[in-house]
């Protein structure tokens, strides 16, 4: 038998060390990952869910670039650490994180944050078929519905903000491309919409560092043109990233592909929940879809698959607008308890790309 330190399973303990100590559950959702940090940090102040953002972003960036970058995580990494909430209706309130900033949005997070709130009793009393979780989100509350029985959390599908269409055939100058035309639809965040095939790219079949040149040119000419707005706050309205798509708009009941690229050339491995939320807002305001139609849309890196649909009509400001639900799954990956070393001169993280 092969001798291991630790074949009675006692806990491992800390090593000796001089720094922070960070305890994290990860989780990933259609294969993109999450990091939930659930202790290590220091109080993030504000009033409200933006301006904890807005201080995280000010005071505490060493924390998330210590926690998204290498040697403890990659230029993929995706956050989202846990802070209080200032609304009694939430069961949590949560900042997100990835390899670039904050986002505001972020679906495949809620899937999995969903299923983290009633395994970790973060709920009380979970129901059966489904326990309801009130998430804050820096976009504002979102609502998701997790699978329970015989303790057992499942599937998860969630009620966004309103989504709404920001712009349609929007002209830019993409840099190597020429003039292309895309959407703009926001899901708790905004993005550009636009067909791959405009590239000569498909999103399941070309080499993933093409999709993502072609979509980070596109975000860059998107910024340099158009000034975003959002009805709730300034906070809100900036580019996210850009969504390129199979270019199958129309309702069908085979799967839609997509891509995501999002802040720093950073691919999203699920099919984007904030993501398919914007794109069913958008294929609905086109006439598209059906209300209570759902779509089942497929990330073009993996080949995993959320589900959306329209299932309410809203005004948010002057855009009309409609309520998305998505429906995923997510999946633990592991317990994590990360430590600093003051000594350490790489001990807040770098990037290789």
């Amino acid at each position: 038998m092969a001798f291991s330190l630790f074949q009675l399973e006692m806990e491992v303990p800390s090593p000796p060390h001089q720094g922070g100590e960070f305890s994290v559950v990860d989780m990933h959702t259609g294969g993109e990952p999450l990091r939930i940090i659930v202790s290590g940090y220091p109080e993030v102040k504000g009033d409200s869910i933006l301006s904890k953002r807005r201080y995280a972003r000010e005071h505490l960036d060493h924390l998330r670039r210590a926690l998204m970058f290498e040697p403890r995580g990659h230029a993929d990494m995706y956050g989202a650490l846990i802070v209080d909430s200032e609304t009694p209706k939430a069961d949590l309130a949560v900042l997100f994180m990835h390899n670039e900033g904050y986002s505001t949005m972020c679906g495949h997070a809620v899937i999995a944050l969903g299923r983290f709130a009633v395994d970790y009793k973060l709920v009380k009393e979970p129901q059966t078929p489904e326990t309801q979780v009130n998430i804050l989100c820096p976009c504002g509350l979102v609502q998701a519905f997790v699978e329970y029985s015989d303790g057992k959390t499942g599937r998860v599908r969630f009620l966004s903000v309103p989504a709404f269409v920001f712009a349609e055939d929007v002209t830019v100058e993409v840099e190597g491309f020429g003039e292309l035309t895309v959407d703009i639809s926001y899901g708790g965040a905004f993005y550009a919409f636009i067909d791959a095939q405009r590239f000569g790219l498909d999103v399941t079949k070309s080499r993933t560092r093409d999709l993502v040149d072609a979509a980070t040119a596109v975000t860059k000419a998107v910024k340099s043109k158009v000034k975003l707005y959002h009805p709730c706050s300034e906070d809100l309205a900036f580019l996210y990233g850009t969504i390129l798509t199979d270019g199958k708009e129309e309702y069908s009941p085979e799967p839609t592909a997509n891509m995501c690229v999002f802040a720093e050339a950073q691919v999203d491995r699920s099919p984007t929940g904030s993501g398919v939320t914007a794109r069913v807002a958008l294929q609905y305001h086109k006439g598209l879809i059906q209300m209570n139609q759902t779509r089942t849309f497929q990330s073009g890196a993996t080949g995993s698959q959320f589900t959306g649909k329209a299932v309410q009509e809203v005004e948010c400001g002057d855009f009309k607008g409609v309520v998305v639900e998505v429906s995923g799954r997510a999946f633990y990956t592991g317990v994590s308890r990360f430590v600093q070393e003051t000594e350490d001169q790489l001990t807040t993280g770098f990037l290789l790309k």
